[in-house]
Parts: structure tokens; C-alpha cells; sequence
């Protein structure tokens, strides 16, 4: 019984030796001294197996003796009973370590530190790298262990494995701790370099170092890449990541990060990096950048295992400090917009009373409307019959605006770009810096560019040099003209006043009230006769016209009897005193089926099809300056778009 009690107390002993211990590698060393002196015992350790490699670490010793020994730190698995104790989670008991030939490693070190019996206990806790430990004491005299020595020992592993975990749980708290202090200071630091007007390639740089991995912010609206890092530096280093970012493939990386967001609403994207002989793709976690609802950018990510819950509380707060930095640019190019939008209104509109104030408006914007310069004129697409419908004007206008803005200074061309309602005036200076196939070039690239976003290819329309602010309204609505028939004939890309021929001027011509007029007396009565009742006068009228006045010809393109026809250029002269034998009437005639297709909309032709294209397109036209001076601020400040007006 006293020896009972004798265990009992060194129990308690060593129980309150290892419960003060906040430190587990002090928890390791009492652990081991609270054994061996407790169990009466001479020496011990505690060895962590690193099964990966084969070998047993021993972590901390303590021995009675205080002779200076040769001590071995560290053993192979294949002559250690360690293994075997994890293996079968029993204790290893050799009662004479001198004489065993299992395990010579203890055989040898017996002969050098002169101890003789060697318990190997297994311990259900693990070390700070996660590896399993075993307990080992030793005796330099032989001793038979029976079960209540085992039982003691075994409880004293368990007070220590207990003890253990218990250190480990404050370890991880201490850790977790003070990773939540990083990151609340990491995020004071994002919000302090906004605040602060830090630019966008330092915010950059302080994410990756923060969450400790590569980042690539996009500016959607600016066209820009911002990177922290390269995020395969075995394949390419960080120059050579930015000059991948700036050539092609960072712009095709733009598109498809835009389309993973908007259309397919991906939060993981494999980046391919056209290398065949380094690795293939790179994986990617993308955010949005959103401002008013608008994307305007994307936050990327690089690494395959998903963010912790602190890197994604840390990853929350980028975003917002990237969005405000990302809103001052648009905040900035909306006010921008807004106010030459404005000026350039009341230029076209006319409305200017002194021209002078209305020059010096225009240079404290960095435009030199007195000198020479050229317009290029972008119309959209009609956006209700585009793939895209449902995308917001706002997002549209900021889209297009910058990638104008990149393809410019790309070919190095200087511009101004006014947002209007249904597209972009494009203000190019004419100092010598860019001739005429430097701006065609420039024409046809944002055509195909903005075709990507816009889904059908815009109408690309160049004026001639104009100077002063007449001859800007002028060019305008020269312009606006070319404009009106391209869509009316479904014409897009970049066009010029020699590839439609004279119907520019004749649009024009067709807008005023006495050509209505004309029109009106010459077929009037007809065109109303076939619009009520269905017949094809008309028709018939303007294919005889075609065919040179020959009855014949014309019967057949329509598939008629001769009989017939004539029959119906009877009835034309009958009811609607229509005689085109005469020269001077068959040019009247004609002129105005003429006029008439380029202001109502097209003459069917002989097989039934609209002889001028699509009827749709034939009813669009670009809204003129008075239509589009409210609308005009509307668009630039709010970025709606403006409604098209249809004839």
C-alpha cells in the first residue's frame, strides 16, 4: 500500500510538472525528466520517427549522470524497437540491451553509456512537424519490469500526451492569433495606401506579399496589368511575365477572363501560357472588380489549393481597396466624358455664341479645336438585335472607350474620344504625327476590336481635315450622313465617302422639303395606291426602269406575260398619270423611286427580296446632334445609352 501511494504521488508529481508548461519543447523536457526520476529510472528521451526518411530524431534527453557522453541524435528505423512500438502500440521491453542482438544500435550505445534495460514506449501525440513520438528509458542495471511498472509508465505517456495537445491547441490559438493580427493589419495597410493615393502596381505588390502569392489585378477600363510576381518563375521571371502580360496573349488573357466572369461566372481558371516546353497552364482564383455594378476589373490569384479563411478575409478587403482605387478612374473618366461630350454638343448643335470662350473651353480639356484635325466616327451596332442586349449601356461605353484608348496608343496615334449616345467621335489631331494609311489601319483594328465585345462589326466613318468650329459641325454632319446610308444599305467596318458613291449627298438632298415634296407629286399616289391595296405598281415601275424601258427584258425578271406587264404600265398611266417614254419624265420618275428608297425604305426587286438589304437595316439611322444633346449628358454621366431614333 505505501508503495501504491508512493505511485500515486509521483504520478501527481509528474502531472504537475508538465501542467505548467506552455512550451512544448519545455513540456518534452519535463516530460522526460518527470519519467525517469519518477520511475526510478537513470536516463530518457524523447525521439520523434520520421517514417518518410527512415530515421528516429531525438528530440530532448535527460540522464542522472552528468559525464560527458558520446550521444546519438539520430537512429535508423531498421535497428530501433521504435518502429516496432508504433506498429503494434504496445511497449518494446529489452531487459539486457548488452546482450540483445535485435536491435544493435542499442546493443553499441548500451556498450558506450553503459546502460543495460531499455523500455520503448509509444506516445498517441505528435510533434510540431505532425510526427509520431515514442518515449524511451533506460537502467544501467538489469530490471525486470512487471505489469505495474508498465502501467505507471503507460500513464505517465498519457499525462504527457495529454499534456501535448493541450500545447498544441494553444500553439494553434497563439498562431491563429496572431495571423488575424497580420491580416487586420494588412487590411489597415491596403485602406491606408488608397486613402493615401497609392497606385494600383503598389497595391498590387503589397497583396502578394500579404497573402503570399502571385496577383494580377486587370483594369478593364485602362487595359492594363498590374502583377505582383510571375507566377511560374521556373518557366519565366517577372520581366518576362510583364512582357507576356503586354503582348497578345495579355489581351486574349483579358477577353477570357472577362467572359469567364460575365458569361460563365467562374471563380477558377486555367491560364494556358503558349509555352510548349515549360509548363503548359497555370491555375488561377478570380475575382470581380466591381464599381456602380459595372466590371471594370479582376483580382487573380495564382496556386492550385484554395485561399484559408484569413487569406480570403484579407482577399475581401483587396478587393474593395482595389475597387475604390479602380472607381477613382472612373469617377474621373465619366466627368471627363461628360464635359467634352457637352462642348462637342454645342459645337455640332451650333449653340455657341462666342467662338473664343468655346476654343479656350476646348484647350483646358487638351483639345486644339483651332487647329487642323480629323473626326472618326464610331457607330454601334443596334444593341437590341446584338448577342449582348442585356449588358448595361454604362459597361458598353467604358469597354469600348478603353479599348479605343489602347489601340491609339499603340500605333501611337493622338486622340480624344467624346462618348455620344450610340458610339464614339474620335478627335485626331492633324500635326503630321499619323497619315492617312496610319489612320485606315487604325479605322479597320477598331472595327475588329470592338466586333469582339459588340458582337457585330460598327460602322467606322472618317471625315476630312476640318479647322475651327463650322467646319467641325459641317464634317459632323457629313459624316453623320455616310453614317445613315451605311446602315440603310447594311454596310459596316471602316468606310469612306468614294466607297458609297454619291448617296451621302443625295441623303442629305433627300432631307429637305422639297425633295419630300418632289417625291410626293411624282409617285406619291402610287406608292400610297400599293400601300393600301398590295398591288405592285411600284415595283413593276422601278423594274421597267431597270431594264431600259424594254418590255420584254422586264417581263422576264419579274416572270411575267408581256401581256401582263404591259398591262400593268397601262393601268400606272391610267390611274396614276405616270408616262415614262418621255426622257425628261423617265428621269423624273426614276430620281424619285431613288429618293424614295433612300428616305422610306427599299424597293422590292424583281424576285420579291428587298432590293436595298435588310429592312431593318434600311429603317436605322444614326440620331442626329439635336436627338442626341440630352441624351448626350444622360450617356456620359450615367452611362446610358441613348434610344436610336428610326425613320
Amino acid at each position: 500500500m505505501p508503495e501504491h501511494h508512493q505511485r500515486l504521488m509521483a504520478l501527481r508529481h509528474v502531472a504537475s510538472q508538465i501542467s505548467n508548461d506552455e512550451d512544448i519543447e519545455a513540456l518534452f523536457r519535463d516530460l522526460v525528466r518527470g519519467a525517469v526520476q519518477q520511475g526510478g529510472w537513470d536516463l530518457g528521451s524523447v525521439m520523434s520517427i520520421d517514417l518518410a526518411h527512415g530515421y528516429g530524431l531525438v528530440i530532448t534527453r535527460f540522464e542522472t549522470s552528468m559525464l560527458p557522453q558520446h550521444v546519438e541524435d539520430r537512429w535508423e528505423l531498421a535497428t530501433s524497437p521504435s518502429l516496432i512500438a508504433l506498429q503494434t502500440n504496445e511497449p518494446v521491453y529489452i531487459r539486457d540491451a548488452l546482450q540483445s542482438t535485435q536491435f544493435p544500435g542499442y546493443r553499441r550505445e548500451a556498450q558506450e553509456r553503459g546502460y543495460r534495460t531499455v523500455l520503448v514506449l509509444p506516445m498517441a501525440s505528435r510533434d510540431t512537424q505532425g510526427r509520431p513520438m515514442v518515449l524511451t528509458v533506460a537502467s544501467r542495471k538489469v530490471r525486470d519490469v512487471g505489469d505495474d511498472d508498465l502501467t505507471f509508465m503507460a500513464t505517465v505517456v498519457h499525462l504527457g500526451a495529454i499534456a501535448v495537445e493541450r500545447a498544441h491547441r494553444q500553439r494553434a490559438q497563439v498562431m491563429a492569433h496572431e495571423r488575424l493580427q497580420r491580416t487586420l493589419e494588412a487590411q489597415r495597410t491596403l485602406l491606408g495606401d488608397v486613402l493615401a493615393g497609392g497606385s494600383l502596381d503598389q497595391l498590387t505588390s503589397s497583396l502578394g506579399d500579404l497573402i503570399g502569392r502571385p496577383v494580377l489585378v486587370i483594369d478593364f477600363l485602362a487595359n492594363q496589368w498590374h502583377a505582383s510576381a510571375s507566377p511560374v518563375p521556373s518557366a519565366m521571371d517577372d520581366a518576362a511575365w510583364m512582357r507576356w502580360l503586354s503582348g497578345a496573349q495579355g489581351r486574349e488573357l483579358g477577353a477570357t477572363v472577362r467572359d469567364a466572369l460575365q458569361r460563365y461566372r467562374q471563380t477558377r481558371l486555367d491560364i494556358p501560357l503558349g509555352r510548349p516546353s515549360a509548363q503548359a497552364t497555370v491555375g488561377a482564383w478570380i475575382e470581380p472588380l466591381m464599381v456602380d455594378d459595372d466590371l471594370v476589373g479582376a483580382l487573380l490569384t495564382f496556386g492550385d489549393d484554395a485561399l484559408s479563411d484569413l487569406q480570403q478575409l484579407l482577399l475581401e478587403s483587396a478587393r474593395f481597396a482595389l475597387s475604390v482605387q479602380l472607381m477613382r478612374s472612373v469617377v474621373r473618366f465619366r466627368f471627363e466624358t461628360r464635359t467634352l461630350t457637352e462642348l462637342f454638343f454645342e459645337i455640332v448643335e451650333r449653340r455657341w455664341r462666342d467662338e473664343d470662350d468655346v476654343l479656350s473651353r476646348a484647350r483646358r480639356l487638351g483639345v486644339a479645336l483651332d487647329a487642323p484635325l480629323r473626326m472618326m466616327v464610331v457607330d454601334y451596332p443596334d444593341q437590341r438585335t446584338n448577342a449582348d442586349a442585356g449588358r448595361a449601356a454604362g459597361h458598353l461605353s467604358l469597354e469600348s472607350h478603353s479599348t479605343v484608348e489602347l489601340l491609339a496608343r499603340q500605333l501611337n496615334v493622338p486622340m480624344h474620344i467624346v462618348t455620344v449616345g450610340g458610339g464614339l467621335v474620335c478627335l485626331v489631331p492633324q500635326d503630321g504625327a499619323a497619315d492617312d494609311a496610319m489612320l485606315a489601319r487604325l479605322a479597320r483594328r477598331m472595327s475588329e476590336a470592338l466586333a469582339r465585345s459588340l458582337g457585330r462589326e460598327s460602322i467606322v466613318v472618317m471625315s476630312d481635315v476640318c479647322e475651327g468650329l463650322e467646319p467641325l459641325a459641317r464634317e459632323w454632319e457629313r459624316c453623320w450622313r455616310m453614317i445613315r446610308v451605311a446602315r440603310k444599305f447594311g454596310r459596316s467596318g471602316p468606310l469612306d465617302m468614294p466607297g458609297l458613291g454619291p448617296l451621302p449627298m443625295l441623303m442629305g438632298a433627300a432631307d429637305s422639303s422639297d425633295v419630300h415634296g418632289f417625291v410626293d407629286g411624282t409617285i406619291g399616289k402610287l406608292v400610297e395606291h400599293d400601300r393600301q391595296s398590295g398591288s405592285p405598281y411600284l415595283e413593276t415601275l422601278a423594274e421597267y426602269l431597270r431594264s431600259g424601258c424594254r418590255s420584254q427584258p422586264c417581263a422576264d425578271a419579274m416572270g411575267l406575260h408581256v401581256t401582263t406587264l404591259r398591262y400593268r404600265l397601262a393601268r400606272i398611266q391610267e390611274l396614276f398619270g405616270i408616262d415614262v417614254e418621255a426622257p425628261e419624265r423617265r428621269f423624273a420618275v426614276e430620281l424619285a423611286i431613288h429618293l424614295h428608297t433612300l428616305t422610306k425604305g427599299a424597293v422590292p426587286n424583281a424576285s420579291g427580296r428587298s432590293s436595298s438589304g435588310e429592312a431593318a437595316n434600311a429603317k436605322a439611322t444614326m440620331p442626329a446632334a439635336s436627338h442626341l444633346r440630352a441624351g448626350g449628358r444622360a450617356a456620359s454621366a450615367s452611362m446610358k445609352t441613348l434610344p436610336r431614333n428610326r425613320e
